[in-house]
């Protein structure tokens, strides 16, 4: 061991320093953060195609669900029709749409993801 402390060695270790990127080079993420126009328009159209899937959805169940009471109206001493209709029918339809809107919205926000990663 040395006598003088001034001898010793120390070494520090830290994270990797990241080489700078040249000027030109614009981050998407950086653009959202800062919420400058380029940001604004990169959530927009992520909102807007959210929203587009879940005016699809309202359309269908609009039109899946909107006619029942005229059918149910039609005929109305057919009491089993209605549980049939209500219990059965109407719940696979309304299931599969949900999942659709489900995978539709997460391949939106992959696809916006994969837009303003910086890889």
């Amino acid at each position: 061991m040395p006598a003088d402390p001034a001898e010793r060695r120390v070494t520090v270790t830290g994270p990797p320093r990241r080489s700078r990127r040249t000027l030109g080079y614009y981050r998407p993420r950086t653009e959202i953060d800062e919420q400058t126009t380029l940001g604004h328009t990169y959530v927009r159209s992520l909102m807007r195609s959210q929203l587009r899937v879940a005016l699809v959805v309202f359309a269908v169940l609009v039109l899946l669900v909107g006619p029942l009471p005229l059918v149910f109206a039609a005929a109305p001493e057919a009491r089993r029709l209605e549980w049939l209709v209500l219990g059965f029918c109407l719940y696979a339809p309304l299931i599969l749409l949900a999942r659709w809107y489900v995978r539709r919205a997460e391949r939106n926000e992959e696809d916006f993801v994969r837009l303003v990663e910086d890889r």
